[in-house]
């Protein structure tokens, strides 16, 4: 059903969105990444697409918390791929910190991209699959957003609003075809946790399955909720059981 249509996935450069990407190049899906960081990461990941998937890929750098560069993307990806079907909003930063000592710049920080972000994206993104009365949405939250973190204020109050955002979107858009729901991940192996491995044999005791997840089994939530047609305004954990 998706094969030869296109998918945006921010955060798409690395670790978890890059999984999500090769998982729906393989799958036959044309792909725009979005990312903020390395250009050359991004464009090597898109000629790897190309070469072992025959599909259409392509980069494009964008602030996804600016509300207008998101809408400038929006007309340039359609302009490039002429339409959109499958929105991965997978684009999230970390600023610790406790909050009795955490800084307002962290705090808006964080939420200007994990929320505000998914927000943008959603809203220019969702008049392209309004119009063909099509579209699949995913959001990638995190259990820290349903059951809290230490030290992640911030963090965890972002991917709470992402999966209120995620049930609101699915309420407004499911007359239109189109259909949003969430995953939330536990402990990924990414550069993001890579800053955990003093704390990791601690914090793998809390995991019932005992590991940390990989990159590709996010990415293959993801591709289930993409392709479901009857699931919409759910929040599929992929946590190894941590928020039992």
């Amino acid at each position: 059903m998706l094969k030869g249509k296109t998918a945006v996935v921010t955060g798409g450069g690395r670790g978890i969105g890059a999984a999500i990407v090769r998982k729906l190049a393989e799958e036959g899906l044309n792909v725009a990444i979005i990312y903020a960081g390395s250009r050359e990461a991004a464009e090597s990941l898109c000629d790897e697409c190309r070469d072992a998937f025959g599909v259409d890929a392509r980069a494009y750098r964008c602030d996804v918390s600016d509300f207008q560069a998101v809408k400038d993307l929006c007309a340039e990806v359609k302009k490039d791929f002429g339409s959109v079907h499958c929105l991965v909003n997978n684009a999230g930063i970390t600023r610790d910190g406790l909050i009795p000592v955490m800084k307002e710049s962290d705090f808006d920080a964080v939420i200007d991209t994990n929320l505000k972000g998914t927000f943008n994206m959603i809203r220019h993104f969702s008049g392209i699959m309004m119009r063909g009365r099509f579209g699949r949405i995913v959001n990638v939250s995190s259990v820290s957003g349903i059951t809290g973190n230490p030290g992640q204020a911030n963090y965890s109050a972002s991917k709470a609003g992402v999966i209120a955002l995620t049930k609101t979107a699915a309420k407004e858009l499911a007359a239109k075809g189109i259909t949003c729901n969430a995953v939330a991940p536990g402990f990924v192996e990414t550069d993001m946790t890579a800053g955990l491995e003093s704390k990791k044999e601690q914090l793998i005791s809390a995991i019932p399955l005992g590991r940390f997840a990989a990159p590709e089994e996010i990415a293959d939530a993801v591709w289930f909720l993409l392709r479901s047609e009857y699931i919409t305004g759910e929040v599929l954990r992929v946590d190894g059981g941590i928020a039992i």
